[in-house]
């Protein structure tokens, strides 16, 4: 049965998913939303496993403050196997070097481990497996678009007929685009290893990390990286498709797109941490998202690729997560109104012109590019819209959307003042200023004591939470203190957050949504509950899976995960509490 214990392994061009058996569940090439070769996460046939006679324990773990994966396979008669997967990423004459292409190496520890290992890459989502061709030290696949080679200095003819074998050497794979390879195997494998070492150690040691929970930040970190497509500087909401929110919800997305919401939150969290090249990457994808729309309608999402259009489809050639379908490729929601993406556009690149340490700084052109962005804003902050939960059938003028069109005028009017630009200050900070007072005169429900999903409504939304986090409200204010506690009092199922508890496209949520526990630890320390927000917080690391990675949701009853994987709204969130509630450097040494 298919579980979310998996690791990610990857380099910023494509990324596979692999159990604690070493199996590949999930890779797609040639980029992180194409079609996958390994499905078998979605009940497929694509698989790149390994099998030991008489498995007795397994352990994995990733090389500490990187991307490479380590899983030892331990049989029981003692003899070990140690697997190493990583994709190359490291900078080559003056290059970034990160190819299409991933690496195993199988390193025996002790004794005469026998294995089987099976390859079975697939195409068109599964339909036409395509037929290997034989090399003398490789295996070829080949299918319309698809060229895939895997080289090796193990047996082929073991590889190709799945016969066992005792392993009394190390060998390696170099597995990517149907090319020769003319280095030795082992030699390419360990000098791509050692420098892929080196480019993520290095990137680590540059980051800004708080000196409490710096594993689980660390690990967060470098898997929001993982979910950058460094060549346009899109980030992906997640690596996978389809997997459900829980059993037989339907709720089953595909999220390997570039969502302006998601990728915000990506940005922001990595930019406290100092990663900077992660921000000056995103700024390029957005200026041309900007410059697409002439000042009218944002889509909520792009492909990596800034693809405008992503039909969705079914796929009936998988199954599904567990059998639980549908499999959906790309995502309909990119034809959906979601006026909070003006705010997110704005606040990812804020940063960006008052920073110093940007090789390429903003300035008065890029501002007066943005300003369109902030007229739209102005101009549908009162509207309906499908909201940040992206309702099918449902709309109304949503709180979230409001603050978040506050938050692109009112950062407008901050870039201005900075940029010397007195009158264009005052201009968007008035208009910061009306949408403010819409806000609080319309989503502010007296009886509840709490500002609600939507204008004069009476339910709850956990996203209004982020107003204290955008500067719209003070965590003292009344009115957001009392929003907090309503939240606590009604979205709350232990230590976990609802989205929010009403009726939608799919009927009633039965998850909890991580992102959402996140927001609520940070309000709750805001507003002073803060060895309450430190225990949910705990609590909440430990609902990670062994290798400290989180999906989209958590079922509360079971603690299981469910949702596509890794999230990066769930990753950021670890980023985000941790630098709030830590601990200061100078305060411990």
């Amino acid at each position: 049965m298919s579980t979310l214990d998996l690791g990610i392994i990857g380099n910023s061009t494509i990324a596979g998913l692999i159990d604690a058996q070493a199996r590949y569940q999930w890779l797609c090439l040639p980029r992180l939303d194409g079609d996958p070769i390994f499905d078998s996460l979605l009940g497929g046939k694509g698989s790149f496993g390994v099998w030991m006679e008489d498995l007795k324990s397994r352990e994995q773990s990733y090389e500490p403050n990187t991307a490479i994966l380590r899983t030892k396979l331990i049989s029981e008669d003692g003899s070990a196997l140690e697997i190493i997967d990583f994709a190359p990423h490291f900078e080559k004459r003056g290059r970034t070097f990160r190819p299409t292409s991933f690496v195993r190496q199988f390193k025996v520890i002790s004794g005469a481990p026998r294995i089987r290992i099976d390859i079975s890459p697939q195409a068109d989502w599964g339909e036409n497996p395509p037929t290997p061709i034989r090399g003398v030290n490789h295996i070829s696949y080949r299918h319309d678009n698809l060229g895939f080679r895997i080289t090796t200095n193990a047996p082929v003819s073991y590889l190709l007929s799945e016969t066992s074998f005792i392993i009394d050497r190390d060998i390696s794979f170099i597995c990517g685009p149907d090319e020769t390879v003319a280095e030795n195997i082992d030699h390419l494998a360990a000098d791509w290893y050692e420098r892929t070492k080196t480019y993520w150690q290095g990137w680590v040691r540059s980051l800004a990390i708080p000196p409490d929970w710096q594993e689980a930040v660390i690990r967060a970190a470098i898997t929001l990286k993982l979910c950058v497509y460094e060549e346009t500087g899109g980030v992906v909401a997640a690596l996978t498709t389809s997997v459900p929110e829980h059993q037989g919800s339907m709720r089953n997305w595909d999220y390997r797109y570039c969502w302006i919401r998601d990728a915000y939150f990506s940005v922001t969290a990595l930019n406290r941490l100092a990663s900077m090249g992660t921000l000056e990457h995103y700024m390029r994808y957005v200026r041309n998202i900007v410059a697409m729309s002439k000042g009218g309608h944002i889509q909520p999402l792009f492909g990596i690729g800034l693809e405008a259009e992503l039909s969705e489809e079914i796929v009936e050639s998988l199954p599904g997560y567990r059998g639980y379908g549908p499999v959906r490729k790309g995502n309909q929601a990119a034809e959906h109104i979601q006026h909070d993406v003006y705010g997110q556009v704005v606040l990812a690149i804020t940063q960006a012109f008052f920073d110093e340490r940007l090789l390429t700084k903003p300035g008065i052109a890029e501002f007066e590019q943005l300003e369109p962005v902030g007229e739209r804003a102005y101009a549908m902050h009162d509207t309906p819209d499908a909201g940040i939960w992206e309702f099918r059938t449902i709309a109304h003028v949503h709180t979230s959307s409001a603050i978040m069109c506050w938050a692109a005028c009112d950062r407008l009017s901050k870039i201005a003042k900075h940029l010397g630009l007195e009158d264009r200050a005052l201009y968007w900070a008035e208009r910061a200023q009306i949408i403010h007072k819409t806000v609080l005169d319309n989503a502010f429900n007296i009886d509840m004591n709490a500002f609600t999903a939507s204008y004069n409504g009476d339910t709850l939304d956990a996203s209004v939470l982020l107003m204290a986090e955008i500067g719209f409200l003070p965590a003292s204010d009344p009115r957001y203190v009392g929003t907090v506690e309503a939240v606590d009092r009604d979205l709350r199922e232990g230590n976990h957050i609802y989205r929010y508890k009403t009726e939608d496209d799919f009927g009633r949520p039965e998850t909890a949504f991580t992102a959402c526990t996140f927001w609520h630890i940070d309000a709750l320390y805001r507003i002073g509950r803060t060895d309450e927000a430190k225990d949910m917080f705990t609590s909440i690391l430990n609902q990670r899976n062994h290798l400290g990675l989180l999906s989209e949701d958590v079922d509360p009853k079971t603690d299981e995960l469910w949702g596509n994987f890794p999230q990066t709204y769930s990753m950021v969130g670890i980023i985000n509490s941790a630098n709030l509630m830590s601990r200061r450097w100078t305060d411990i040494i």
